[in-house]
């Protein structure tokens, strides 16, 4: 059990054994008393390195491996893990998840999915894209990037450097009602990040790019000027005075603003009463033009998947319809504390794409017309309950439809209810690079606060 080596070619054979080390402990569990079970057991293995200033600061090999158990006695759960895949290891560990069960208060919600929801066939998503790549090239990879950053302007003279990220990972899901689901899959990323000094002083930035197969990644060149110019074009910020202006929210920053209504659509807040969008099935939330879907089954997708985190099936399905909230994001667990379905969400969303108008950036700057475009976000002053929005921001100040100056050391305020009604239009210019997939969002106004 333990010379399982994720590669290329044995792949197949090691999640075979993954497979068979979950059943096993389904059955090990059964044998212990539970009425219930579910495993997952999971290898993931990962090659970082990191450079600064040409030189290489890190090389780090990762192998991490896992067994996770969940016992139920009735209604009486109880969970353990071992990083362990030795026999007597797990053998222990689905002992203490049924110490734990057997001490534990009953609750009705607990239990496993239903099994007709489970998924009956696994699709090749095309996840699986090994890189086959030495520590000594990712080095090369690393310097290359960080000096097309370098040479593009005299001004940077510094940099938090280049990294060069490698990672593969498999799960084998099993249940005691007779599922068996595996799933293997590859996330790689390039990264630079960039100082830029001028009589004004210092400014930072970055770029990065990820993918699930390498031959997808941007150039090297590309990625260590677009870091670079994004960095020398904060020189000179400045801070604005407090003002109420529109609002251009950059698409990477802008998936942020979609993520904040993902959690508070999803079960754990709802049960709790813990969201400003309780009760909100089928009200309006966005615009009515405005429609938001689930895809989980897209090729190469950064959140796809074929079933759930308990091995319910996933499927294409609206989150917003014209404006209106279609439905809600649930597991087994919280669906049945509100009454209704696992929704295919135990673990969180797939793939979540924003439909899109059609204007590019450049065109989103001009219909903003004079504006704060924000291109980054800082702190964590976010409210699900009330909705309440605050944080610090940086960006740029347009007029006219360009930009005028970089800002910074403001703070960007408003509710999510307002922010949500009063988006004014989706930007078709879409950052690929999370499982949350939008363009740039312009809302009709916020107060900006500075000076």
């Amino acid at each position: 059990m333990n010379s399982i080596v994720i590669d290329k070619d044995t792949s197949s054979a090691d999640l075979d054994r993954l497979a068979q080390i979950a059943q096993d402990v389904v059955a090990l569990a059964r044998a212990k008393g539970a009425s219930a079970s579910d495993v997952a057991a999971s290898v993931d293995l990962g090659l970082s390195v990191g450079v600064r200033l040409g030189e290489v600061e890190t090389v780090e090999r990762t192998r991490d491996r896992g067994v996770s158990v969940t016992v139920y006695f009735g209604q009486r759960k109880g969970s353990a893990t071992t990083a362990d895949l030795d026999p007597k290891s797990i053998e222990q560990t689905v002992e203490h998840a049924c110490a734990i069960a057997r001490y534990t208060e009953a609750d009705p919600a607990n239990g496993l999915a239903d099994p007709a929801l489970l998924a009956r066939t696994i699709p090749d998503l095309d996840l699986w894209h090994p890189w086959d790549i030495t520590p000594e090239e990712a080095i090369r990879l690393g310097v290359e990037i960080e000096e097309a950053g370098r040479r593009f302007d005299a001004r940077i003279n510094n940099t938090d450097g280049a990294a060069v990220q490698v990672g593969a990972g498999m799960t084998a899901y099993a249940n005691s009602n007779g599922f068996i689901g595996t799933e293997r899959g590859t996330h790689h990323s390039l990264s630079v990040a960039l100082i830029a000094e001028d009589d004004a002083g210092m400014q930072r930035d970055y770029a990065y790019d990820t993918v699930r197969r390498a031959s997808d990644f941007a150039s090297a060149e590309s990625i260590g000027r677009k870091a670079a110019e994004r960095t020398v074009a904060r020189l000179g910020a400045r801070r604005l005075s407090t003002r109420t202006c529109p609002v251009l929210f950059a698409p990477e920053v802008a998936r942020g603003l979609i993520g904040h209504f993902l959690s508070a659509v999803s079960g754990g807040a709802l049960y709790r009463r813990a969201s400003f969008l309780v009760d909100h099935v089928g009200k309006s939330v966005f615009p009515s033009w405005m429609q938001i879907v689930e895809r989980p089954h897209i090729p190469r997708g950064h959140g796809s998947t074929a079933f759930d985190a308990e091995g319910v099936a996933t499927r294409d399905s609206d989150l917003i319809k014209d404006g209106v909230l279609a439905r809600y994001i649930l597991g087994s667990y919280s669906a049945r504390k509100l009454g209704l379905q696992s929704t295919g969400n135990a673990g969180g969303v797939q793939n979540i794409l924003v439909e899109t108008g059609a204007d590019d950036f450049a065109a989103m700057l001009k219909r903003m017309g004079t504006g704060l475009l924000v291109t980054e976000l800082m702190g964590q002053g976010v409210s699900l309950i009330t909705g309440d929005y605050s944080r610090g921001a940086s960006g740029f100040w347009v007029e006219n439809g360009a930009i005028a100056f970089p800002v910074e050391e403001i703070t960007i305020a408003g509710n999510l209810r307002d922010m949500y009604s009063n988006v004014v239009a989706i930007g078709r210019d879409v950052d690929p690079r999370s499982h949350v997939l939008t363009g740039s969002i312009l809302l009709e106004r916020m107060t900006v606060a500075g000076e």
